[in-house]
């Protein structure tokens, strides 16, 4: 059984990452459905949610039926750092995540996200202070290091532990590699073969398909796997990886009437929380993802990221739902 504080995830743990602009409550009220079994919020910053930001603020928006569920913050000062873990813990989180990996140039090349990689002393220190400030379990979302040539990941995981987190999900690249090339995973095994490391230790980077994730599984004996971009458009990544880890075997992709309906529940959320028109405006990004694939799809994708109401884009699905009745994918 993983466990992060008292908190138990079962024997190997499916944790949907952190993606700006994605994992809102919506987006995660659907991978919940489909096997997810720990969440985290879009990262938030710090110095937004200090100044009582509406956008910040927002983001700290959590369901009990979304539980276990993490608050994530991102930050580059040390106290800001600690006031906004006090701030987001009062939204009762199960947990409270530290981003150390975002490699976007606006976060990162102002020494928050994977820019505190470049000062490992800064990096303990923060998440001690942070552990400090909240009394619930704090994990950290970092990358390999900076570059090819600083990576300490080893060490960092050891370090962080001793100061009080309690469990660090690692995506297997390095800042300078954003999302390029392959993620090496090889270091992961190098931090699960420290022996003075007790803490799980979670996986992310490149785990698109359950056949991977098998494979990945027994060559790096990670605790569990941290699901990001394969989960965009294609929430029953979850449990087809869960069931082929089970069974040795593969399940039946969703159908067409499966996605639609996933994709509707996915627009229900996201009116009722934010609200028809911005609800259906930042649902626009979806809806290519839950159709990938299919032929001759543009004039459709065209009408639903144009339509205005909810109707029209009920309206939309159900002429997909006629037209490729007869599609396989």
């Amino acid at each position: 059984m993983v466990k992060i504080g008292k908190l138990e995830l079962g024997e190997f743990p499916l944790l949907l990452a952190p993606m700006e602009d994605v994992s809102d409550p919506p987006f995660r009220a659907v991978c919940k459905q489909n096997g997810a079994d720990l969440m985290y919020t879009e990262f938030i910053s710090s110095e937004g949610l200090i100044r009582d930001a509406a956008k910040s603020v927002q983001k700290l928006d959590i369901f009990d039926y979304e539980r276990p569920i993490g608050i994530q913050i991102f930050g580059n000062e040390i106290e800001s750092m600690r006031e906004a873990a006090a701030i987001a813990k009062e939204a009762g989180p199960d947990i409270l995540d530290i981003n150390y990996g975002c490699p976007v140039h606006k976060v990162a090349c102002k020494g928050a996200g994977a820019g505190i990689l470049l000062d490992i002393e800064k990096m303990v220190s923060m998440t001690a202070e942070i552990v400090k400030a909240v009394n619930i379990p704090v994990t950290v979302k970092t990358r390999l290091g900076w570059s090819q040539d600083t990576i300490r990941i080893v060490e960092v995981a050891e370090r962080l532990q001793d100061v009080g987190i309690q469990a660090i999900s690692i995506h297997a690249r390095t800042r300078q590699q954003m999302y390029k090339g392959e993620a090496d995973w090889s270091y992961l095994n190098l931090v699960k073969e420290n022996p003075r490391l007790h803490i799980p230790v979670f996986g992310n980077g490149d785990i698109d398909s359950p056949e991977k994730a098998a494979e990945y599984k027994a060559k790096y004996h990670v605790d569990g796997m941290m699901i990001g971009r394969a989960s965009i458009g294609y929430p029953w990544i979850f449990n087809e990886i869960k069931h082929y880890l089970l069974t040795g075997e593969k399940l039946p992709g969703p159908d067409l009437e499966e996605r639609i309906a996933i994709a509707k529940k996915h627009l229900d959320f996201s009116v009722e929380w934010k609200g028809e028109k911005l609800g259906i405006l930042e649902m626009r990004r979806h809806y290519t993802n839950y159709f990938r694939g299919m032929p001759n799809f543009k004039p459709f994708r065209t009408e639903m990221v144009t339509a205005e109401t909810y109707e029209q884009v009920c309206e939309i699905l159900d002429q997909v739902a006629h037209i490729y009745a007869d599609y396989e994918f």
